[in-house]
């Protein structure tokens, strides 16, 4: 029985378990793809991380300096290759975990081929993108051209010479739209219910994620005025573009949890050239039409679905009480359920400093936890 089963060789899943086997724990993972960072491999060409490499590299091993300040996604791929090299790390592939059970003092995981695999603890590491969100989109099912959600988008070249609805205004949304416009397509909308917060990639000296690091010791407000601050001066006044400053501000969306900052890549310059224009979302679909929120109507050749996507934790863990309303897992500060001791979860925060930093904080957290409950003997107990 392996100490811990750790669901997900992405880079959550990896840093948990370098640092649980460094402490002593037999750690097992399980990653649904045919290699480790499954999801990194499928993400679309051009992508690079929006956080530097210096701050972004995971327990015990750094990003090679060949890789510049922003890591582009081939290499990141490389560095979840080499980091369970490096650490050693067990890790079966083409292992789905389909359900996770209590089993007397432990725990029981199950894989979609129907092994049982026990367990003295369970981490979740799954990721926040595990299933792509398609919402309620009337008469789309009779849309006559093609619809594909970001999660199948690879590269723009197929949509030069094309009218392309892009439907949503997140990193993806925003960086897909921009790369569109600039491969020649004839037109490209951006679709905005609630207009983003864009912030420029570097702020001045610092990369952005240096700035949330230091949000977490200022007053929010003050934090909304600097980030709108830097978005006038490096980016200028988007506001007659259809893309005004949102209330309450950048920092204050965070923490309510509404949405992490767009960080530009070449969006405001597309909208303020005018190769991406902004519409409000679509109302409903016809057979040769999308009609808009304010009554207007395109005819577009592709939409293009950037409407996020969910945990997808129902299944596997939902009967276990231990999500909230919106099916993220609610924990306490060492990332244990708080209705399923010996559960954890790490990777489900989208913080304004950078979602791999956070990765690695939590990893290390997860490990001092897993020390604090070692046996006197050396043994590793569960981490409960």
């Amino acid at each position: 029985m392996a100490s811990v089963v750790i669901a997900g060789a992405g880079p959550a899943g990896l840093a948990a378990a370098a640092e649980l086997s460094r402490r002593g724990h037999e750690c097992l993972v399980l990653e649904r793809g045919a290699a480790v960072g499954t999801s990194w491999r499928n993400h679309y060409e051009g992508l690079h991380l929006h956080t530097a490499s210096f701050l972004s590299a995971l327990p015990g091993l750094r990003f090679p300096r060949r890789e510049g300040l922003w890591v582009a996604r081939p290499a990141l791929v490389g560095y979840l290759e080499e980091y369970a090299r490096h650490h050693r790390l067990l890790v079966r592939c083409h292992a789905e975990v389909a359900r996770v059970e209590r089993d007397g003092a432990g725990w029981s995981v199950v894989t979609a081929a129907g092994e049982l695999l026990p367990a003295g603890a369970v981490v979740m590491a799954t990721g926040q993108n595990r299933v792509p969100h398609v919402p309620d989109l009337p008469g789309l099912e009779r849309f006559g051209s093609r619809v594909r959600h970001s999660s199948e988008y690879r590269c723009a070249a197929p949509y030069a010479g094309r009218r392309v609805l892009v439907v949503g205004s997140g990193n993806s949304g925003a960086e897909i739209a921009a790369q569109i416009a600039g491969a020649g397509a004839e037109r490209v909308w951006m679709a905005v219910r609630t207009p983003p917060s864009i912030l420029p990639k570097l702020g001045w000296p610092l990369p952005n994620p240096a700035l949330g690091i230091a949000a977490r010791h200022l007053p929010p407000a003050l934090v909304d005025v600097v980030a709108r601050t830097l978005q006038r001066i490096a980016l200028g006044d988007l506001g007659g573009h259809g893309l005004p400053p949102p209330a309450p501000g950048t920092y204050r969306r965070v923490l309510r949890g509404e949405a992490i900052p767009v960080v530009d890549v070449g969006i405001a310059a597309a909208v303020r050239s005018g190769s991406v224009v902004v519409v409000p979302p679509p109302a409903r679909f016809e057979p040769s039409a999308v009609v808009l929120a304010d009554g207007r109507r395109l005819e577009a050749d592709d939409v293009v679905l950037a409407t996020g996507f969910r945990p997808g934790l129902e299944p596997l863990v939902g009967h276990l009480g231990v999500l909230d309303g919106g099916g993220r897992p609610v924990v306490d500060r060492w990332l244990e359920a708080v209705a399923a001791p010996g559960l954890h979860f790490i990777g489900y925060t989208s913080p304004l400093s950078g979602q791999l930093r956070e990765i690695a904080g939590q990893a290390r957290r997860l490990g001092r936890r897993a020390a604090s409950r070692m046996g006197t003997g050396g043994r590793a107990l569960a981490i409960r």
